[in-house]
């Protein structure tokens, strides 16, 4: 895959199979309109595009992205266009004069002009150009103008309801990995560097890698213990993961501590990859140290049997 960081780099194609958006998670809903992306290109003999703006929109058109919660950092959605198979990712600067852009400048200056559109893919949700004026309904009626076709993807459904972004959202906030999980199609993933912490977790059995996130954007899950794994320089460790202000000790700064079952390195400073496989239970607190460790017992046993289904 290609990857271009600004259009200024980007040669125009003979025939450009196109989509453009923001595709937060890049999940089951996202992967339909790329894989229909994939499918036109291959019988067309075109070349697959995917559009997408950094940094997000949001943060340059609203007053209120300090409240922002992306499901995937930009390093993140690279490495999944990539895995599914894209031939170009054009990552667009999202600045104020970008989103002043008209539709139609849109699609003469990017689509057009820039990318070389025959066939633009979009789903049933999408809006482009200045205050979102574009819509599907718009390009039916104006692509014979500009030279390219375009198809709609209906809405995709898993148990009647639609797959989004914000529905995914909504279940990592309130502890609902699993069905998170499920509408990604994969497991969600924190990644960050390794940095040191009190250091507690040694002194009682349960040494821990304590995660800096690399994205301050990046959603965080409801505090709890996960069920995870951890990716490291290629491995891939089984573990546990605790996220919250570590009541028992009397914490106040919210911390993300992996557990990694069979692992004895010191990797501080190195980068750490969790993935969230199953929520077991919220954060607590305990009467005392012992009774702490004594839950954790408990729950890396409910991990060790999970993994051994």
């Amino acid at each position: 895959m290609k990857i271009y960081h600004s259009l200024d780099s980007f040669s125009k194609l003979e025939y450009g199979v196109v989509t453009s958006g923001t595709f937060d998670g890049v999940h089951l809903g996202h992967q339909k309109i790329l894989s229909r992306l994939l499918e036109i290109s291959r019988q067309s003999g075109g070349e697959s595009v995917v559009l997408t703006f950094w940094p997000h929109p949001r943060t340059v058109v609203s007053e209120d992205s300090q409240g922002l919660q992306l499901l995937s950092t930009i390093d993140e959605k690279i490495e999944l266009f990539a895995q599914l198979g894209i031939h170009h990712l054009a990552i667009v600067p999202f600045t104020r004069a970008f989103s002043e852009l008209s539709s139609d400048e849109f699609i003469q200056q990017i689509l057009v002009g820039k990318i070389g559109t025959k066939k633009l893919v979009i789903g049933y949700d999408h809006r482009f150009g200045r205050n979102r004026e574009g819509s599907f309904e718009f390009l039916q009626k104006n692509c014979s103008t500009y030279g390219f076709e375009v198809e709609e993807i209906p809405r995709e459904d898993i148990e009647d309801m639609a797959i989004s972004s914000s529905r995914i959202r909504k279940a990592l906030v309130t502890g609902h990995i699993d069905e998170a999980n499920g509408l990604l199609g994969r497991s969600y993933t924190l990644s960050g560097t390794v940095v040191k912490g009190k250091q507690l977790g040694r002194t009682i059995g349960f040494p821990t890698a304590n995660l800096f996130l690399h994205e301050s954007y990046k959603l965080v899950p409801m505090n709890g213990v996960y069920i995870i794994y951890a990716n490291h320089q290629g491995t891939r460790y089984e573990g546990m993961l605790n996220i919250g202000v570590r009541p028992t000790v009397d914490g106040t700064m919210r911390t993300i501590e992996a557990h990694l079952f069979g692992f004895d390195k010191e990797i501080y400073g190195e980068d750490l990859t969790l993935e969230l496989l199953h929520y077991l239970r919220p954060e607590q607190k305990f009467d005392g140290l012992d009774m702490l460790v004594k839950q954790i017992r408990i729950d890396r046993e409910s991990a060790v049997s999970y993994f051994a289904r």
